[in-house]
C-alpha cells in the first residue's frame, strides 16, 4: 500500500535533520576528506582524546550522519571507460518500483534516482566501451516493461566529485 501524504503524517514525509557542534563538523570535514585517518590523528588536530572522537564518531554512525566508509574502485583502470547517464521515461508513473527492480539486475547500472522534471529515473551506467553500452542498452533496458524510451548521455571526463560542504 503506497501512503498518500496530509497535514495529519507530514513529519513521515520529512528527512529528520541532525544537530551538530563545532566538533563534531571538525570531525566531519577530516574524516570525509581521508576515511583512513587515524582516531588519533583526528584527536590532535580536535584537541581532545582519541576515545572522546571514537564516540563522537559512533553517535554520528547511528544517527546516520555517516553512513560508513569505502574503498572507491576506479573503474577506468578495471577497463571501464565509457560512464554514460540515462533518462529514462515510463509508459506510466506506477511502472517505477517494476522498472527499477530490473534495472537493479544490470550490473553495469552503478546508480539510480527517482527525478522530478523530463525523466522519471535517472540513471548512471560504467561500460567498458561505447559498443558494450550498445548492447547494454539494446539487450537490457530496451527489454524492460514500463519503459516508453530513453534518452542517453556519454560523459567525456569528469572534472571532479565532492562531498557536501561541512559548514
Amino acid at each position: 500500500m503506497v501512503k498518500k501524504y496530509n497535514a495529519e503524517n507530514e513529519e513521515e514525509f520529512q528527512e529528520q535533520i541532525i544537530q551538530i557542534d563545532d566538533l563534531d563538523r571538525k570531525i566531519l570535514k577530516l574524516i570525509t576528506t581521508n576515511a583512513r585517518i587515524p582516531f588519533l590523528e583526528v584527536a590532535r588536530e580536535c584537541g581532545v582524546s582519541g576515545a572522546a572522537i571514537h564516540q563522537r564518531v559512533q553517535r554520528l554512525l547511528n544517527l546516520g550522519v555517516v553512513t560508513g566508509s569505502e574503498f572507491i574502485v576506479s573503474p577506468q583502470k578495471l577497463g571501464y571507460n565509457t560512464c554514460a547517464y540515462m533518462g529514462i521515461y515510463l509508459e506510466r508513473a506506477s511502472y517505477d518500483r517494476k522498472v527499477v527492480k530490473q534495472l537493479r539486475e544490470i550490473s553495469e547500472i552503478v546508480e539510480c534516482h527517482h527525478t522530478t522534471g523530463q525523466y522519471a529515473i535517472f540513471i548512471k551506467i560504467q561500460t567498458k566501451t561505447n559498443k558494450h553500452l550498445k548492447k547494454i542498452i539494446d539487450t537490457d533496458l530496451q527489454g524492460i516493461d514500463g519503459i516508453s524510451r530513453t534518452e542517453t548521455f556519454i560523459s567525456l571526463e569528469q572534472e571532479f566529485k565532492r562531498q557536501i560542504p561541512i559548514k
